[in-house]
């Protein structure tokens, strides 16, 4: 037996690749809207903006800066293995910004009243991660 092995029979925890650039630009201070633009891959910085925009009141903003975080995000997992469930852990650090990117989207389908989208990321987050819904909130 390996020390590995999901002795619950599930997937795997899928960890992304890091990449630390936009993380360390967004830390930096750098604008979370520049970071996407050269990143437009990072989840982390799609998130960032979501956050931005819904913290302003500009929630169909951010619904839309969370779906394209979200996308990203899924267009890394399934890049990295993940077969659409299993564990994305939070403990994973470059796994934060496409957590944040669902919870955001979450939060702002909730906010316009998209119910069933709102219950399907929570739900998902849950799924993918404990740890980041509890963090998160």
């Amino acid at each position: 037996m390996s020390i590995h092995e999901n002795l619950l029979g599930g997937p795997p925890p899928t960890h992304l690749p890091d990449d630390p650039e936009p993380r360390e630009l967004l830390a930096a201070g750098t604008a979370p809207a520049d970071v996407a633009a050269k990143y437009p891959t990072s989840s982390l910085a799609w998130a960032q903006l979501a956050d931005d925009a819904f913290e302003r009141g500009s929630v169909v903003e951010s619904y839309a800066y969370a779906r394209t975080g979200y996308h990203r995000g899924l267009d890394s997992l399934r890049r990295s293995g993940w077969k659409g469930h299993g564990p994305v852990p939070w403990e994973h650090e470059p796994n934060r910004g496409f957590l944040r990117a669902l919870h955001a989207l979450a939060r702002a389908a909730g906010s316009i009243g998209e119910q069933a989208e709102h219950e399907r990321c929570t739900q998902f987050l849950k799924d993918s991660s404990p740890t980041a819904a509890q963090t998160l909130g």
